[in-house]
């Protein structure tokens, strides 16, 4: 029994130690398991926070430039704004950039080249960064900067000469040397401010101020621009409406020869009947229609209007009395490509002799559209519509256009009329450009005449037409008529 219970002891000692070293065992299975599966864990929390921090990132970074973007900016002006509001003796200021000419580096380049050259914009601007300066890149080529704790705004200027200083250096991008400069609106930022946006606004305005005044420069927000920018959307509203209530009206100045003193033609001049404000003048309009591609259809509503009017004119007067009307065309109708049909259609339903019928041109319109123009110059000639170069002498003056073109007539700006007469012993340019339209076979027309004393000039020039006040400002249809059958002589 002794000898029994000994094995059974050690019997079951062994199987203990056989249980505990499988227990062992299967507890250093366990533990690797376990270290594995909480190594795993980690990497997938490190994975998880580098995405979420990429996220971030891109939320309210810039990916080309790496720069602060426009919802980081946003954020940060709230916090600045409560912050004047809270603070009365903390300023700040924001600059917004646009850089000048980048579309033309795009187009002729390549995006990869703006691209590039956007990153070393951005990195030449982050050299004047102080931490008072916060930079971001709102999109495209624009740039913002947050300046804070400021003591005027002259601070802010003297931001933006280092930046115009800084811009005006060549950036050398895959072997081209590219020249590019900035236009910089700067706003003083106070606790009138409610919203980021409205700040915005405003210093985007004012850079838009800046392009318009010659691009590469700085100007600084006043509550006068907001007014202004204001009045010009209403006036484009109304625009718009008058168009569609055709509240436009066709005056004539009359085009008087030199050589016989009698009214040989007309210059179509367009005004606006406008329901609140009475008759405005082209300068008060034309420039909201040019900018918001209006003028287009203001343009062809007015030579419908000249040609249904000379149409009547040429049924109604003798040949002894009859006239020829120009009219001047907008650069923004050599842009459509069915110009020539719409004129095609509007001279078969009003049945007019386009012989009659002339239309001016300006210098920049040839330069800046050449092979267009000449196109469709071409087919004018071929339909007997006489053209007209506008203000000649006040821009490119390229005498090539003027062999190569059939003009029938040279306009002499009056800046130049007025320039004859302050010096009797200078007639500047005026018998440099009669002489020149003489020579090539066209007319010379002074327009400006205010004086007798610009009409003796002229006629002692050989002069062969002039407009302007001393004969008659730019009356209505009726007046036309009444003007003719006076048969006035000058």
């Amino acid at each position: 029994i002794r000898v029994q219970n000994q094995l059974a002891l050690f019997s079951a000692q062994k199987h203990i130690k056989q249980l505990n070293l499988q227990l062992e065992k299967r507890i250093d299975e366990c533990t690797k398991k376990l270290n594995k599966t909480f190594k795993k864990l980690q990497q997938e929390i490190l994975e998880k926070q580098k995405l979420k921090t990429r996220l971030h990132d891109v939320i309210i970074r810039d990916s080309l430039t790496g720069l602060p973007n426009r919802v980081l900016f946003i954020n940060k002006l709230e916090t600045v704004i409560k912050r004047s509001k809270e603070e009365s003796d903390y300023h700040f200021a924001v600059l917004f950039l646009d850089c000048d000419r980048f579309k033309i580096i795009n187009d002729s380049l390549g995006h990869a080249v703006g691209d590039r050259l956007l990153i070393a914009i951005a990195q030449r601007l982050s050299k004047i960064y102080t931490s008072k300066y916060t930079l971001a890149r709102f999109g495209g080529d624009e740039f913002a900067i947050l300046l804070e704790n400021l003591v005027d705004v002259d601070m802010a200027v003297g931001v933006a000469k280092n930046i115009l200083h800084q811009l005006s250096a060549p950036f050398y991008i895959a072997k081209h040397e590219i020249f590019i400069n900035a236009s910089i609106g700067i706003i003083w930022g106070d606790n009138e401010y409610e919203k980021p946006e409205y700040l915005l606004r405003d210093v985007d305005t004012a850079m838009y101020r800046a392009k318009d005044m010659g691009r590469a420069r700085y100007h600084i927000f006043n509550p006068e621009m907001h007014r202004t920018a204001i009045e010009l959307l209403e006036l484009e509203n109304d625009l718009r409406r008058a168009i569609k209530r055709q509240e436009f009206l066709v005056y004539y100045q009359p085009i008087v020869s030199l050589t016989t003193g009698n009214i040989t033609a007309f210059e179509a001049l367009v005004r606006w009947q406008h329901p609140t404000r009475g008759l405005l003048f082209p300068n008060e309009f034309i420039p909201v229609a040019e900018e918001t591609d209006l003028i287009s259809e203001i343009s062809m509503w007015v030579l419908n209007s000249v040609c249904q009017q000379l149409s009547f004119w040429q049924h109604y007067l003798s040949q002894e009395d009859s006239v020829s009307i120009s009219v001047n065309l907008s650069p923004k109708l050599f842009s459509q490509y069915n110009l020539i049909a719409k004129f095609d259609e509007i001279i078969n339903r009003t049945n007019v002799n386009p012989m009659g019928l002339k239309l001016e041109i300006t210098e920049s319109m040839i330069v800046e559209h050449s092979h267009t123009v000449k196109k469709i110059i071409q087919q004018l000639k071929l339909r007997n519509i006489k053209l007209i170069m506008d203000d000649f002498g006040t821009g490119y003056s390229c005498l090539s256009y003027l062999h190569s073109l059939p003009f029938s007539s040279l306009k002499i700006d009056q800046s130049f009329i007025k320039i004859m007469e302050n010096n009797q012993n200078n007639m500047g340019l005026v018998p440099a450009i009669i002489a020149m339209a003489h020579s090539m076979g066209m007319t010379a027309i002074a327009e400006g005449v205010e004086t007798k004393e610009q009409l003796a000039q002229l006629r002692n020039l050989n002069c062969d037409f002039a407009q302007g006040y001393l004969f008659a400002e730019a009356v209505d249809s009726q007046t036309v008529l009444d003007l003719i059958a006076q048969k006035l002589r000058w």
